[in-house]
């Protein structure tokens, strides 16, 4: 692979350990998938965050690369394992907040913006159509390919972090043009009416196009909220992180149809609603946020709970980014839903907490939030739509 003079000096230690290790991991990463050099990035979303994902060797990787290390473009962090301020409220473990807080600090050390969302692009990482940029939590990954038209791959936490030492990433995958072309269409023949049935169609697509990107066509309008969580389960599930919708997202008039064609019906929705769900008929614990919420879902929260009362053998949590949490508390939705029993949680997100054995069975609308909730935490799982979630929580 090319390296410009600078980056060899950098690869050559000259700009100290941080910025030479970092350097080693993308010359790798480059080799490995016949990259023909670096380009430059705009931006960087690091995952990698939670201590429970990281241990004590990824505490020691981060606390050594902090020594010298400093980021060269703007760059946020996915969720960590706690809410950084109000960890205690929410029964973290003191010992795990430490090492969670060690964590953090060295990302401060490194000039990284503490942000903790997995949808940064609505909290303060929104890149540009066509800028290069280097992600990594999946649904970010897919959303800023596909809706925003910015291009990045999946990166890992440790590439990610190199990505923003450096502000470089190798030119392969998903920064190639020829890469974004659609492999297969998706004719959808059913009407997707809420957040969840957007979440079990990206379950039936994920299934459908494994690794491929898709091609979609018969949705005529579709919200932010609902492609966020579209993004979200299609990746889960097994698509590319990238998919075009005709009529909706930026780079699908560049493209043909493609001849390959599978169609999702109504009996496809309802059938993944019945593989993403386990056997529950209790419920104690109801989980909104994955991804994190928006401020209009914290809206339409507010006004199902106003004047209701959360029955107190089920445990509810809203995840959120803390400026979308802030932005609520301005708007009165906060007191709402704390007035109800609700319960904010910011900075993290279920599927990186230190949850297992808390809860038995968790209801929430999001299939990736189902899917991870069952994988990290062996929570079984109820997906159901927003409304059904707020009606188990409600006393009534």
């Amino acid at each position: 692979m090319y390296l410009t003079k600078e980056e060899e000096k950098i690869l050559n230690g000259e700009e100290g350990y941080a910025a030479k290790k970092s350097m080693e991991i993308l010359v790798a990463l480059g080799n490995i998938y016949g990259a023909e050099k670096l380009i430059d990035v705009k931006s960087v979303q690091v995952a990698g965050v939670s201590y429970y994902n990281l241990g004590d060797a990824g505490l020691e990787f981060l606390s050594d690369l902090a020594k010298d290390g400093k980021v060269k473009v703007f760059t946020t962090l996915n969720p960590a394992g706690m809410d950084l301020v109000n960890w205690m409220e929410h029964k973290i473990p003191e010992d795990f907040a430490q090492k969670q807080n060690l964590v953090v600090d060295s990302f401060r050390k490194m000039g990284i913006t503490i942000s903790c969302t997995c949808i940064p692009y609505l909290a303060d990482n929104l890149p540009k159509f066509g800028e290069h940029i280097a992600w990594s939590e999946s649904s970010a990954v897919t959303f800023a390919n596909s809706i925003i038209g910015a291009r990045t791959n999946k990166e890992g936490g440790p590439s990610a972090l190199a990505a923003a030492i450096t502000g470089k990433t190798p030119f392969y995958g998903l920064h190639l043009d020829e890469n974004r072309r659609p492999n297969i269409q998706v004719e959808i023949k059913t009407h997707i009416k809420n957040i969840s049935d957007w979440g079990a169609l990206g379950y039936c697509i994920g299934k459908e196009t494994e690794n491929m990107i898709p091609y979609i066509t018969g949705i005529k309008k579709a919200s932010v909220d609902e492609l966020k969580s579209f993004s979200a389960s299609v990746v889960t599930y097994g698509s590319k992180p990238l998919f075009h919708i005709k009529g909706i997202t930026p780079e699908a008039k560049n493209y043909d149809i493609p001849k390959e064609k599978v169609v999702i019906e109504a009996d496809d929705i309802k059938k993944a609603y019945s593989e993403i769900n386990d056997d529950v008929n209790e419920v104690d614990f109801v989980w909104i946020g994955c991804p994190h919420c928006s401020i209009e879902e914290i809206a339409y929260i507010a006004r199902l709970l106003k004047d209701k009362r959360i029955s107190s053998d089920v445990e509810f949590w809203i995840t959120t980014a803390r400026k979308i949490k802030e932005l609520a508390d301005k708007k009165g939705y906060t007191k709402i839903i704390e007035n109800a029993g609700g319960k904010f949680v910011c900075d993290t997100c279920v599927a990186v907490a230190p949850l297992k054995g808390r809860f038995k069975s968790v209801m929430t609308n999001s299939a990736k939030g189902g899917y991870y909730s069952r994988a990290n935490n062996e929570m079984k799982i109820k997906f159901r739509s927003l409304e059904d979630c707020i009606n188990v929580v409600v006393e009534k």
